[in-house]
C-alpha cells in the first residue's frame, strides 16, 4: 500500500493534468514538483506538502496541508488567477480515488496572490487541507 501522501499527490496530479480547461490555461500539463529552470509562461508547482496523524480510536488517518502555486511571467497576474481558480474548482470538495486510502475531505483554506519582483513573476498560492483514511487490508 502506498503512503497516503503519495496516493493523494498522484490523484491530485492526475485530476489536474486530465482537465482540458486547465491544460489550455497553462499551455500544457505543466504541473511540477519544483520550479523548472528556463520555463516561460504559466505553470503550477506542488509543495510544500505536510501530512500529520489524524487517527481516531478506530480509524487510521492523516491530515494534509497541500500548497499549490501557479507562477506566471510578470504582467500575467490575471492568467495566474484564472488558472488558480480552475485548480480550486477541480479540487475543492473533490472526490478523488486514492490507492489504499479514502479521501474524507479536501478544500481550499487560503488563496494568496503576490508578485515576486526578483523573478519578475506573479504567483497565486492555494493552500488546501485534506483528510484521508487508510482502507482496511483486503
Amino acid at each position: 500500500m502506498k503512503p497516503s501522501y503519495i496516493a493523494l499527490r498522484e490523484a491530485v496530479v492526475s485530476r489536474l493534468s486530465a482537465d482540458a480547461d486547465l491544460v489550455a490555461l497553462l499551455g500544457g500539463a505543466r504541473i511540477f514538483d519544483e520550479v523548472p529552470r528556463g520555463l516561460d509562461g504559466l505553470y503550477c508547482v506542488i509543495g510544500p506538502w505536510k501530512a500529520r496523524d489524524w487517527s481516531t480510536g478506530t480509524d487510521a488517518g492523516e491530515e494534509h496541508d497541500i500548497t499549490l502555486t501557479v507562477w506566471a511571467r510578470g504582467g500575467s497576474a490575471r492568467s495566474a488567477l484564472e488558472s488558480a481558480g480552475r485548480i480550486d474548482a477541480l479540487l475543492g470538495e473533490a472526490s478523488l480515488p486514492l490507492d489504499g486510502h479514502r479521501l474524507v475531505a479536501i478544500r481550499t483554506v487560503e488563496t494568496e496572490a503576490r508578485r515576486d519582483e526578483r523573478a519578475d513573476r506573479a504567483r497565486v498560492t492555494l493552500r488546501l487541507r485534506a483528510v484521508t483514511e487508510r482502507l482496511p487490508a483486503p
